[in-house]
């Protein structure tokens, strides 16, 4: 274990001290503390997260090292769960059920209930290995792990991941707003009219209402929207739900030459009758659930799922702003929001697929348009969706401004004037890529397929290998042999997604995997 003075010299501007409350006369810094052989050490938290409520690695003259946020944690539990949750709850919901369709619902189950504990798991390392240095920055565990090219290895794939993820919310405005306000305002598509462009509406929104919420100083204040945001999820999810019992099976005669015939319903309610109508005696077959299933599109579950629990980079943040955080505290946030997003992925999945069964499209909305694009339930829905996206992003944008901060201004207190500038500059590139880019699926693609594995499996697991000593854990200890093979497992998914996905551009046959 180092010496104290070396581990000071380590610390990379990110100490930062918490009020107790009154729950300890007197403060502690660096106290002893015997581990599990009896062997004394000096650690900077405690399993249980006291140590951790006091101020990281003061200096020797008693004065606060540089902290990398400038304000004390006052984020509740509740806005805590709230804010993971919402990082977590992505646009990738909205493809689970096409995911279900293509594996059956016991395996969908399986592999949904094994990212979901890998994941937490996963937080679990990150969870460790900063409580033992002291540091809640996933780029400084990097550097703290392997030095700078650790630092910026951890800050180049929270850029790429959080821009991807960031890029697929706003494509969603892009194309999603314009027919909801066509559908309200019953406007012929044909005009050229600004307000049913999707370029003008994803500026107007990233102006209007990501930004503003982007400029704030702390993540915890975005509690707030992150329960608006869930809570337009849950009405998803309801309508979903609901949907199942009100709309009949199956839909396979829909195709390209039902256009003219859908256009012809005047309301809702000729929607079913319109489907009755197609019914033809062989396609009970058709309306049955499968329970394991496998064909050329199995191989993009895996990847959509696990890009849907990519919350890793925003766990730390959390943390740091959390009220009196300990380790344990942090751990029953991220499994909290964990567990409900697994609920709620799976209920989503489940009634989608039960609605429409083979006929499922990737993106779930669509699916519903074509039994009546002017339902109203739908158009709340949708409605709902995009608010839940465009209130998704600011939490997305935050732990990229952190990591190009650490990455390019490590040493420098906060300063509202870069704050605003990284902000802006990031959404100005966001829209620009949505806007003018002929096609960056492949792109997401190759960064997802790569950003997502380091760092949900690979970086946690190996920056815990490093930093957590070797008198504490030695190599044949249980956790590091886990963590081993926690990182092996993280580059055989790297190595298949990348495989999957340039098979699939070689042979053009499949369909681009879904982001966050």
């Amino acid at each position: 274990m180092m010496e104290p003075t070396q581990s000071e010299m380590n610390i990379l501007f990110n100490g930062k001290s918490h009020d107790l409350g009154g729950d300890m006369g007197v403060p502690m810094k660096m106290l002893p503390e015997e581990d599990h052989n009896g062997t004394q050490t000096i650690r900077f938290d405690d399993p249980d997260g006291g140590l951790e409520n006091e101020e990281f690695l003061p200096s020797a003259d008693g004065k606060k090292p540089i902290r990398f946020t400038d304000f004390e944690g006052k984020t509740s539990f509740g806005m805590s769960v709230f804010n993971l949750g919402n990082a977590i709850m992505g646009s990738g919901i909205l493809g689970l059920a096409y995911a279900m369709a293509n594996t059956g619902i016991l395996l969908f189950l399986f592999l949904l209930t094994a990212v979901a504990a890998l994941s937490s798991y996963s937080v679990h390392l990150l969870l460790k290995s900063s409580g033992i240095v002291g540091i809640r920055a996933y780029e400084q565990l990097g550097y703290r792990a392997f030095g700078t090219p650790g630092k910026m290895a951890a800050g180049i794939a929270i850029t790429l991941q959080n821009i991807g993820a960031m890029s697929s919310y706003l494509y969603i405005v892009k194309s999603e707003l314009p027919l909801v306000i066509q559908a309200f305002l019953k406007a012929d598509p044909n005009l050229d009219l600004w307000y049913l462009n999707g370029n003008y509406l994803v500026i107007m929104v990233s102006a209007g209402v990501i930004l503003p919420l982007a400029l704030m100083k702390q993540l915890g204040y975005l509690g707030y929207t992150s329960g608006f945001s869930l809570s337009c999820m849950v009405f998803f999810l309801s309508a979903v739900i609901y949907k199942k019992f009100q709309i009949p099976c199956p839909f396979e005669e829909y195709s390209v030459n039902s256009t003219a015939a859908h256009l012809s319903l005047n309301v809702s309610s000729h929607g079913n009758e319109y489907t009755n109508n197609l019914v033809h005696e062989d396609d009970n077959s058709r309306c049955s659930p499968g329970l394991f299933t496998i064909n050329s599109q199995t191989a993009y579950t895996i990847p959509i799922l696990a890009f849907a629990f990519v919350c890793h980079p925003e766990v730390l943040p959390i943390y740091t702003e959390l009220r009196n955080p300990t380790q344990k505290k942090m751990q029953k946030v991220s499994n909290i929001s964990i567990l409900v997003m697994y609920t709620m992925y799976f209920l989503a999945a489940l009634f989608g697929y039960l609605t429409f069964y083979d006929n499922v499209e990737p993106e779930l909305l669509h699916t519903y348009n074509r039994i009546d694009p002017y339902d109203t339930l739908i158009l709340c829905v949708r409605v709902a969706v995009l608010t839940a996206v465009t209130l998704t992003v600011p939490i997305v944008l935050f732990p990229v401004r952190r990591a190009i901060q650490q990455m390019a201004f490590p040493t420098q207190s906060f300063n509202w004037l870069r704050h605003i500038a990284i902000a802006v500059i990031l959404l100005t590139i966001i829209n620009m890529l949505v806007i003018f880019a002929p096609n960056i699926l492949g792109i997401f693609g190759i960064i997802g397929a790569t950003s997502a594995p380091c760092l949900i499996f690979i970086f946690p697991a190996v920056f815990y290998i490093r930093i957590v000593p070797k008198d504490e854990e030695p190599m044949t200890s249980t956790p590091k042999i886990l963590a081993v093979c926690f990182t092996a497992l993280g580059v055989s998914f790297m190595v298949m997604s990348l495989s999957f996905i340039i098979i699939d551009w070689t042979t053009g046959a499949g369909h681009a995997a879904g982001g966050h």
